[in-house]
């Protein structure tokens, strides 16, 4: 800011030029700024570096993406379905943003995983999808004026999609129905690890410590980490992140038990992995997935540490095979998504969302994620028994007991 001249006579005279402010630089005329990566932003909230998940949607339940240094944890729907499919949209984002990428699995192979991926789709692209999606549904609200009655509460609530400008752009979007250029996969840095390819000794695994599988492969993520300068040990000529994916961890194929019995013998084996991969995590450029069948697992408390041990946790509930898969309520969606936990970084609490009944869907071309809006309870969906019960607890009743209690009586 300019400051008042003083004149010969001690008078205070008037600067000639405007008053204006300037930022101090404490680093000198040329300071060095911030090194930034492809893919990333810092959060708005607590400053961490945050990168895309590969579905903004979920980006936006979790207060803006996914922080690096974290661990995102998916329980696993019943039949695999839509839990592999947000397992590949963590890789797709990974690929087209150019990060270098591990992939880990048990049952698939990691190339055929890359081969599976959804191809990126462009921001025009996208809002014509959109409009093609939302085109049905604003006829058949035309068409129907029971349906505008029901919709006319819900107009004005704000969408969990929204496509983001390209000045802000973060995240992409990725149609299902087709899959990513083999151009694009070859273009990034990629590492596999296939457990059956992997030479796992036969030896009886020492109770308390780590079966060879997750040992093997929490050596390989240590060697990728160190040998790429992912810690900092080396200078990289560009500054990347790693994204790791780990699938179906904890089932029969990788060697563990906890999914077989209610006492496993190897109680303490993933928590143990978990617990020194999030060491890895923490101090690395580095951010990773993993899906677990947690309901499978038949001993709860082994449940309650995966979590513990985990950063972000998101579980997925199917209704196929369910009763809810033939409800009328739910015929616009074909599941349920829990948001279970939601990291506490640089802050004393963590970030909540604003919602928490949230159901998803999976369309021709995109997933989404929707706030679950089902019809009021109009007089004649109510049962002929709750009629009933409701109309017996409205007669009056002679005595002490005459309360709203039905048949019952107070006994003294």
């Amino acid at each position: 800011m300019a400051a008042a001249r003083t004149g010969p006579g001690g008078e205070a005279a008037a600067s000639s030029t405007p008053m204006s402010f300037q930022r101090k630089n404490p680093l000198g005329g040329g300071g060095a700024r911030l090194v930034s990566i492809a893919g990333t932003r810092p959060s708005v909230r607590n400053g961490q570096l945050l990168v895309s998940s590969g579905l903004p949607a979920l980006d936006q339940l979790l207060g803006g993406g996914l922080a690096v240094g974290t661990l995102l944890l998916i329980e696993e729907d019943k039949y695999h379905i839509y839990s592999h499919l947000l397992f590949k949209y963590f890789l797709a984002e990974g690929i087209v943003c150019g990060h270098t990428v591990l992939v880990a699995s048990a049952e698939e192979d990691p190339e055929h995983i890359l081969q599976e991926l959804p191809d990126p789709l462009l921001e025009d692209s996208y809002k014509k999808e959109l409009d093609e999606e939302a085109g049905g549904v604003n006829e058949s609200l035309k068409d129907s004026a029971d349906s505008m009655k029901i919709a006319w509460r819900y107009q004005n609530l704000p969408k969990m999609e929204v496509s983001p400008a390209s000045t802000s752009r973060f995240g992409h979007y990725y149609d299902v129905s087709k899959r990513m250029s083999q151009k694009i996969i070859q273009s990034i840095k990629w590492h596999r690890f296939f457990l059956p390819e992997e030479i796992v000794s036969r030896s009886k695994v020492e109770p308390g410590s780590m079966i060879d599988g997750y040992n093997r492969l929490l050596q390989r993520i240590q060697k990728v980490i160190y040998e790429e300068g992912f810690d900092g040990s080396c200078p990289q000529k560009k500054k990347n992140i790693l994204r790791l994916g780990i699938q179906s961890l904890g089932s029969a194929l990788w060697g563990d038990d906890i999914c077989c019995t209610d006492s496993p013998e190897h109680t303490h084996s993933l928590t143990k992995f978990l617990y020194a991969l999030r060491g890895l995590l923490r101090m690395s450029l580095s951010t990773c997935i993993i899906t677990v069948p947690a309901h499978l697992i038949q001993n709860k408390a082994i449940t309650a540490r995966v979590i513990n041990l985990s950063d972000t946790v998101v579980g997925l509930e199917s209704f196929i095979g369910s009763e809810r898969e033939t409800n009328p309520l739910y015929k616009d969606y074909h599941g349920l998504i829990h948001i279970h936990q939601i990291p506490r970084l640089n802050s004393l609490i963590c970030d909540v969302s604003g919602t928490k009944d949230l159901g998803f869907k999976l369309k021709r071309k995109l997933f989404t994620i929707e706030r679950l809006h089902l019809p009021p309870d109009l007089s004649d969906t109510v049962s002929r028994s709750s009629k009933h019960d409701l109309a017996e607890s409205a007669k009056p009743s002679s005595g002490c007991g005459a309360m709203t209690t039905g048949k019952k009586h107070l006994d003294f």
